[in-house]
């Protein structure tokens, strides 16, 4: 039972998170679910921590030293299944039953449905203050378990998640990730149109948190940052991550109608095409 074996080159995390969009492609088509263009513009941030900064353990999931990790945005559950199959936490071949009639591997998440999937999400808004109960109770345990929670850009219309920016500085979570998938684009529309979501770097700041904000497509940036959280800042730690939504696939990149929209087999064929390998 060993974690990660730190650190993993830059090009194997590319490598990973090529993989992980490759499935997350067919996973979309075979499985008739839509937010293929969510599940793409986080892959590479889910390479980066599964392949290079968690302390995770695939053959004991529930180990209770292990790092947390909680997927806000749950309705990119194609991409976290992925990559825990390819990540060793369950035979990647159940991964061709997503989201058919009773599965294991629902649309959104469901609690502890495969090994490492740690929380429900989907209900926006839900994911930070679950993770952020998680670190508080990692403190007050003397633990040294650190929790990352990846919210969409959208996600942070939710009151719900300055509630709980509010309450992690106040209880001094320097242990806690919040990480945002930047891609500007939500459900009916540009992320700073529906409501005016910039500066969000600013915002998490004023709100106590120390704040960084990264490529997130590039690894060896989101290395640089994630794997030095805690940051010494005695805060909890905000990544703004700027995305692409679609990110990999030409004709998906920065096209919203990829939120619902399902590939059909001509788009699939092209999409799988385009990311190479197998």
């Amino acid at each position: 039972m060993t974690a990660p074996s730190l650190p993993t080159p830059a090009a194997d995390i590319r490598e990973h998170a090529r993989r992980i969009r490759r499935k997350s492609v067919e996973m979309s088509h075979t499985g008739r679910a839509a937010h293929l263009g969510s599940a793409l513009s986080c892959a590479d941030i889910l390479a980066t921590l599964y392949w290079g900064v968690l302390n995770i353990f695939p053959d004991a999931p529930r180990r209770p030293e292990r790092d947390r990790f909680i997927l806000g945005k749950g309705h990119a559950a194609a991409a976290l299944y992925a990559t825990l199959g390819y990540r060793g936490f369950f035979p990647v071949e159940l991964l061709k039953s997503f989201n058919a009639d009773g599965c294991i591997l629902p649309e959104h998440p469901a609690p502890f449905c495969v090994p490492g999937l740690e929380a429900a999400t989907g209900s926006l808004g839900h994911g930070l203050p679950i993770g952020l109960g998680m670190a508080l109770a990692a403190k007050i345990g003397s633990g040294s378990q650190r929790v990352y929670v990846l919210l969409s850009d959208g996600e942070c219309n939710e009151g719900s998640v300055w509630e709980a920016a509010m309450f992690a500085p106040a209880k001094g979570l320097e242990n806690a990730v919040a990480i945002i998938d930047n891609n500007r684009w939500q459900a009916t529309g540009r992320s700073d149109e529906v409501l005016a979501l910039q500066p969000l770097k600013e915002k998490w700041t004023a709100f106590g948190w120390s704040a960084y904000e990264v490529d997130g497509h590039d690894i060896d940036e989101l290395l640089a940052v994630l794997r030095n959280c805690p940051d010494g800042s005695g805060k909890p730690v905000a990544v703004i991550a700027r995305t692409v939504k679609g990110k990999g696939v030409s004709f998906m990149e920065d096209d919203n109608n990829w939120h619902y929209r399902i590939p059909n087999a001509d788009e699939t064929a092209a999409a799988l095409k385009e990311l190479g390998g197998s």
